[in-house]
């Protein structure tokens, strides 16, 4: 496998538009304090230059 990336989501979709939160359910991110581990793709990338001010990045360990 490649390197993973950790998602956490620190910011609620609420008043958002809906192309954000598309991008964050598309993530799998559904509620606040919310992680997910994703693949580091350029799909993956480009989706968290989206909601980056929603959205915490680190990279994983796993």
């Amino acid at each position: 496998m490649g390197k993973m990336l950790k998602i956490k989501m620190v910011m609620s979709e609420i008043g958002r538009p809906e192309k954000q939160r598309k991008v964050l359910r598309g993530m799998g991110l559904k509620k606040l304090n919310n992680i997910v581990i994703l693949a580091d793709t350029p799909q993956t990338r480009g989706m968290i230059n989206k909601v980056s001010h929603l959205v915490s990045v680190e990279e994983s360990k796993e």
